[in-house]
């Protein structure tokens, strides 16, 4: 590469990549896969601006990263030329094993097998293909690597992946509550005891980052339009699994088709799969869904068509559990009003809970390092008592069903 080069951001302006490894990892099929996926799900269907991609989203966290290292060596940590180039292949490709709309579809196209476990696959074979170049970004990202700080600025409470998708998502969402100073956070940083602390100084940019890691989620990752979307494609998946397995014809692209058609699991997942994986996008998944708005199974069509049209299942959402006659009642009208089996009810009516934990203190916390270099955890540290309460797991449970019922 004998010219810099240079991607115009909507959140950071210029990102410039100098490093010629790291274009050619940019440029290869495999990564430039993540223009196809979604950034959010389908929280687009919620707020219509939402329609960034893991793209936009990877590379904002390089940027991110070249600040994090750029911050700590002024502060004199030494890291190499070498740390520095692992340490943004690690963050560029962290989430390169997402599949189709990310986290809405984890799980369901290939059982018991988490983006995290892909993402090192597809690793380990760029590793091949360059020569072992990426050995070092590797070890990094299994969490192996001796410095434990340099794992912690890609896998950690306050690490580039948090800080760039809470602020990017707030600025794609439109939601100005999940913005958070990410430059004041990243000019913060330090190192104590090899660990990745936050100058005093920084506090209250923390308890900022804390309180708007909370509302993000609870108003748009986890905001019940976008929960009952996620479930309606979930089932219409697996349905379309269902319907082959019987023997029904459910047309789709020969991609998809090899991921519902005896689909591979945790155990089966070989590198082969792993190559048909790198075709699958969400372009293939709303094809399908498009194709079967009249397919004769009643079921298939009426779940494509909610997606397809926005004509989604009703949801509520209380923090008890349902009570069980409640659901029974709501299953029995179903079934009497829209005149389906039984078993086919699951489709139609589901339970199920969501859970939020903005500030997770059983993990690796976030330390604060005052100006004597003593070190607390920000839920010691922080004068409000909010950061304890953000610290504690909040359930909610949902219950979707056909809006006719209404």
């Amino acid at each position: 590469m004998k010219k810099l080069k240079i991607f115009n951001d909507p959140i950071y302006g210029f990102i410039t990549v100098r490093n010629p490894l790291i274009y050619k990892i940019i440029e290869h099929p495999y990564f430039q896969r993540l223009r196809r996926i979604s950034q959010m799900g389908l929280s687009y269907l919620v707020y219509p601006g939402a329609h960034h991609t893991r793209f936009h989203h990877v590379l904002g966290c390089t940027f991110l990263m070249k600040q994090a290292i750029e911050t700590l060596r002024l502060k004199d940590i030494d890291i190499s030329a070498e740390e520095e180039e692992a340490l943004t292949i690690a963050i560029l490709l962290h989430d390169i094993g997402h599949g189709p709309f990310s986290h809405a579809l984890e799980h369901t196209l290939i059982s018991g097998l988490g983006h995290e476990d892909i993402s090192l696959q597809f690793m380990e074979i760029l590793n091949e293909e360059f020569e072992g170049a990426l050995s070092l970004a590797i070890e990094i990202f299994k969490g192996e690597y001796h410095r434990k700080f340099m794992v912690q600025l890609i896998s950690g409470q306050l690490d580039m992946d948090r800080l760039d998708y809470l602020k990017r998502d707030s600025f794609y969402s439109g939601v100005a509550e999940g913005n958070i100073n990410v430059e004041r956070l990243i000019t913060m940083l330090n190192v104590k005891d090899d660990k990745l602390v936050v100058e005093y100084k920084g506090i209250y940019s923390v308890e900022k980052f804390i309180m708007a890691r909370r509302f993000m989620y609870w108003q748009v990752y986890l905001h019940k339009t976008g929960i009952v979307a996620e479930n309606v494609l979930v089932k219409i998946l697996k349905r379309a699994k269902t319907l082959i397995k019987e023997g029904v014809d459910v047309p789709c692209g020969d991609t998809l088709m090899a991921f519902l058609k005896d689909g591979p699991d945790q155990k089966t997942f070989d590198r082969q799969a792993l190559e048909t994986f790198a075709m699958l996008d969400d372009f293939d998944v709303m094809s399908a869904v498009k194709s079967w708005l009249m397919h004769e199974d009643f079921i298939l069509s009426y779940l494509c068509n909610s997606i397809v049209n926005r004509k989604l299942p009703k949801i509520e959402m209380r923090n008890e559990i349902f009570e069980k006659d409640y659901i029974a009642k709501i299953r029995q009208k179903v079934k009497s009003k829209m005149q389906v089996a039984e078993a086919d009810l699951e489709y139609l009516v589901y339970e199920g809970e969501v859970q939020n934990k903005a500030y997770n203190i059983d993990k690796e916390g976030i330390s604060i390092m005052y100006k004597n270099k003593e070190l607390n955890d920000i839920m010691y540290a922080s004068d409000s008592t909010s950061i304890e309460a953000l610290s504690k797991t909040v359930s909610k449970y949902f219950v979707c069903y056909p809006k006719k019922l209404l």
